[in-house]
């Protein structure tokens, strides 16, 4: 099938990731995807509504679509999203349409869908992660046997499904490397960072139960007159849990346009993530785009950043606060010219434009005609 067919197709996405939250993955692909078809982005429900309705609003050329929902049980809200599924179909006149999944969670109430194909983009490990709902795994299941396709968001989580599906793919992290570039270039700090002193290490992303909050503690206790500088919301933790020192510096959620901002102040970056079940299989996006900022990288040993990062040069890896501490120093006292050069040449292979394009590829050779029934769970 050719790539001019299969863009006529709209794609109907289910993500337990609300879209004006941290700006990922999802993010990355389906804007670009909606550069060529239209795109519904089919949040969680949230329960606060004493009538079932659809919130539909327009971001990055693609329709996001929260269904609202009085509290029920189990088999209630099930058939209320399936209701309010084929309200947006039949508003939209979606008819010839692929489906594109990010949580299981959704196939209790998608299984009467007929795609021209399924879509799987696996992104992480969903069932590792604090609080994960007890029937995920099962659904993860009818949901592989449902796909024609499915993606894996880096090398490790690659590795660990390859054997559930014939058709799995492993596309890692990838960066927009002009837009973190921009770091290289930007003088005039933001104000919550201005007065900051330097050196300053600096962390972006969700603040969860993945973060290692010890070895962060550690770091700050044991070298005073550096700055911790921690970026973006606090979820699934107590905001009261995490340490307070007077170098370590929460300034909350920036948006993707920001951050570029932070970046140019930055004399290290971090990925303090902990190592537990929850970071077992995680290839962080953050990391080329750090290296896009030309700020010197240190992680702990999270293997999909190990493997090539850390392989090649391009990242130090520490998990201990005085090894961590040691690899900081040792990065800020590299040549930054070299690293700059050979962050580079190892980025130029690597876009969200280009994963986009072989994603497309992939998603046209598993499409079929609509009259052709997708297999059901």
């Amino acid at each position: 099938m050719n790539t001019a067919v299969s863009a006529a197709c709209d794609l109907l996405c289910f993500s337990h990731l609300r879209w004006d939250f941290v700006f990922q993955r999802p993010q990355h692909l389906l804007s670009r995807c909606a550069k060529e078809r239209r795109v519904f982005y089919v949040e969680e429900p949230i329960f606060d509504a004493p009538t079932p309705r659809l919130a539909i609003d327009e971001h990055d050329g693609v329709h996001v679509v929260v269904p609202h929902l009085p509290q029920g049980d189990d088999p209630q809200v099930s058939a209320t999203l399936r209701h309010l599924l084929d309200v947006l179909l039949q508003r939209f006149a979606i008819v010839d349409y692929a489906a594109w999944f990010y949580t299981p969670m959704a196939v209790p109430w998608t299984s009467h869908l007929r795609p021209r194909a399924t879509v799987y983009d696996c992104m992480d490990e969903l069932s590792a992660f604090a609080n994960a709902p007890p029937r995920l795994q099962e659904f993860e299941r009818a949901l592989l046997r449902r796909a024609a396709l499915v993606l894996t968001g880096g090398q490790s989580l690659f590795e660990a499904k390859r054997a559930a599906h014939h058709n799995v793919h492993a596309f890692p992290s990838s960066v927009d490397v002009e837009h973190f570039a921009r770091a290289r270039r930007i003088a005039e700090p933001p104000p919550d960072q201005a007065s900051i002193p330097h050196p300053r290490l600096g962390f972006f992303g969700v603040i969860d139960e993945r973060m290692d909050i010890g070895l962060i503690d550690g770091v700050a206790a044991l070298r005073p007159d550096w700055h911790v500088v921690l970026i973006g919301p606090t979820v699934k933790i107590d905001p009261a849990a995490l340490p307070r020192r007077p170098n370590l510096h929460y300034l909350g959620q920036k948006t993707y346009a920001q951050l570029p901002e932070y970046l140019a102040g930055w004399d290290v970056a971090l990925i303090p993530f902990a190592r537990n079940e929850a970071t077992r299989f995680i290839s962080p996006t953050k990391t080329p785009e750090y290296l896009a900022a030309g700020v010197p990288v240190v992680s702990t040993s999270i293997r999909d950043v190990v493997r090539p990062y850390g392989q090649n040069g391009l990242a130090r890896i520490a998990d201990s606060p005085p090894d961590f501490v040691a690899a900081c120093a040792a990065a800020m006292a590299e040549d930054p010219v070299e690293r700059r050069r050979v962050a580079d040449a190892f980025l130029s292979h690597t876009s969200w434009d280009g994963t986009w394009t072989r994603i497309n590829q992939l998603l046209d050779a598993v499409m079929r005609p609509s009259s052709e029934p997708a297999r059901t769970a």
